[in-house]
């Protein structure tokens, strides 16, 4: 596991242990797609007005929220008349201490699954050992951490995945053995937080940040593994929320030097303004700049005014003698059409053109969402469409490309794509059923010519939940995957059997 954000978050510890007290909480939900979908009828509700885009949500007692989020994590059973072990499998955190002044919890999360590709006739099994840790000081101060040791085989599509980027998809580096696709990884995220009022939260540490109200986002996804970044969140009166997030991302690709840790590094800087027009509307608008730390020579970027312009970035802020700084612009919208029918959209503008062309880099997202389809309780829908023009989010100078680690900070294809997908979710008691389906077509390079290719993706799932307070559940699904074009002619069908845990989002649909 990375050292850094470890050392980062004891020593935060370690000053928080003094500060203000107060009997009110402040939850942070990681973000998953999966759990935060069963939020819709409250996040989107037409009575509602809350800003919904930047992910994960710090969940105050007050929150609007608040009353259905405390029902998705509490059981629906009296877990006073079970005993102690049946209560940490069913009802409780594995260590829950709650009093006027602190909380804190304690959870092992257990991934471990089983699973037959029949194509390539093998079995694929995962196994992961996490735990997650969260503490709340009075109404001001909030503290999670979350940290995953994993060895897995894989699938055939994941394991060229992995061999071609170094990559286990949005999480860490992998140490694959190609002869077998076995490979093992760990990761640990970490995060501190202080709300001094209502209006502020600012937060510190290793994480993930998605801004959107889709499935994908063209502007910035938590598809990538996570980074250290500084996050500050300030509502400007009743209507307007701002973000600024400063982060220190890797490049594996870029030259190295002996006195750079490993890989090479860049800056990343990111602003997003959202305006709830109304109840039923509310408008963003986004904008990312990524800096060098160093050039190919090993000189410093020096300091860009850039980094704390709060509003648009600027080429003439920059120092002289660097390289050019990459920056996008973006925006994101929303709007109820229906009680229960959310409309969204993205589209963001890549400000660097590409070598020899004067084309526009741009990308964009239509769809739309909503709960109780047909009248059901919890049946939750996703309808969407993602497109992306070549080139966009890339540089000349790869460094300084839209990306952590090698893997896109937006979309998992990156650029020159359609996609199209729809996601029904339906919850049943403890039982989850969710279907999803992905029609993709992009480019890829094949022996220096660009050729189209195309992948088609269908999976199914059903859960039984066990324990809500870490999403401790039983799951099997059945999954189906063709890609063609190119050089490339794959097919994987298979079915997974699995004890599941944690609320984090592990994308396969790629």
């Amino acid at each position: 596991m990375k050292r850094r954000p470890l050392q980062l978050f004891f020593i935060l510890l370690f000053l928080l242990m003094a500060a203000e007290k107060g009997n009110a909480q402040l939850i942070y939900q990681p973000y998953s797609f999966q759990f935060y979908q069963k939020l819709n009828k409250g996040v989107y509700g037409s009575a509602t007005n809350m800003h919904t885009a930047i992910k994960p949500y710090f969940i105050a007692d007050s929150s609007t929220i608040r009353p259905l989020y405390d029902s998705l994590t509490t059981t629906l059973g009296n877990g006073k008349s079970r005993n102690w072990v049946q209560r940490i499998l069913f009802d409780e955190h594995l260590v829950n201490v709650k009093n006027k002044d602190y909380t804190f919890y304690l959870d092992f999360l257990p991934d471990f699954q089983l699973g037959r590709e029949f194509n390539d006739k093998q079995t694929t099994w995962l196994n992961t050992r996490g735990y997650q840790v969260g503490i709340t000081i009075g109404s001001k101060f909030f503290i999670y951490t979350s940290g995953y040791e994993n060895q897995t085989k894989l699938p055939n599509y994941e394991r060229d995945y992995t061999q071609r980027t170094g990559m286990i998809a949005g999480q860490a580096d992998s140490k694959i053995n190609f002869s077998s696709s076995k490979t093992d990884w760990s990761y640990v995220t970490a995060l501190i937080g202080y709300s001094p009022t209502k209006a502020l939260t600012i937060s510190l540490g290793h994480d993930k940040t998605f801004i959107g109200d889709g499935y994908r986002s063209v502007l910035l996804s938590d598809f990538a593994a996570a980074n250290p970044m500084l996050r500050v969140t300030a509502d400007l009166g009743k209507k307007v929320r701002y973000m600024a997030m400063w982060s220190y991302m890797q490049d594996r690709n870029a030259p190295e030097f002996n006195s750079f840790y490993n890989n090479r590094r860049k800056w990343g800087a990111f602003h997003y303004v959202d305006w709830t027009v109304n109840n039923k509307a509310s408008l963003g608008f986004f904008n990312a700049l990524i800096a060098e730390e160093a050039n190919d020579q090993g000189q410093g970027h020096g300091f860009d005014l850039n980094y704390i312009n709060p509003i648009l970035f600027a080429s003439g802020l920059r120092p002289s003698g660097t390289t050019p700084d990459h920056t996008l612009i973006g925006f994101n919208g929303k709007y109820k059409v229906l009680e229960k029918t959310t409309v969204y959209g993205q589209l963001i503008f890549d400000q660097v053109k590409s070598a020899g062309s004067n084309k526009s880099k741009n990308a964009w997202q239509l769809g739309f969402r909503g709960s109780d389809l047909f009248k059901v309780n919890r049946l939750n829908y996703l309808v969407e469409y993602n497109t992306a023009t070549p080139n966009t989010y890339s540089t000349n100078y790869p460094l300084t490309s839209y990306t952590q680690l090698g893997e896109s900070l937006a979309h998992p294809l990156g650029s020159d794509y359609r996609e199209w997908l729809s996601i029904v979710n339906y919850s049943l008691n403890k039982f989850d059923f969710q279907g999803q389906i992905n029609y993709a077509r992009y480019g890829v390079n094949n022996v220096g010519v660009r050729s189209a290719a195309t992948m088609k993706f269908a999976e199914g799932k059903v859960a039984y939940l066990l324990n809500p307070k870490y999403n401790l559940r039983l799951e099997v699904s059945g999954l189906i995957r063709q890609e063609k074009g190119g050089l490339a002619d794959n097919k994987t069908t298979m079915i997974t059997f699995g004890l599941r845990s944690s609320f984090r989002n592990l994308y396969h649909d790629f």
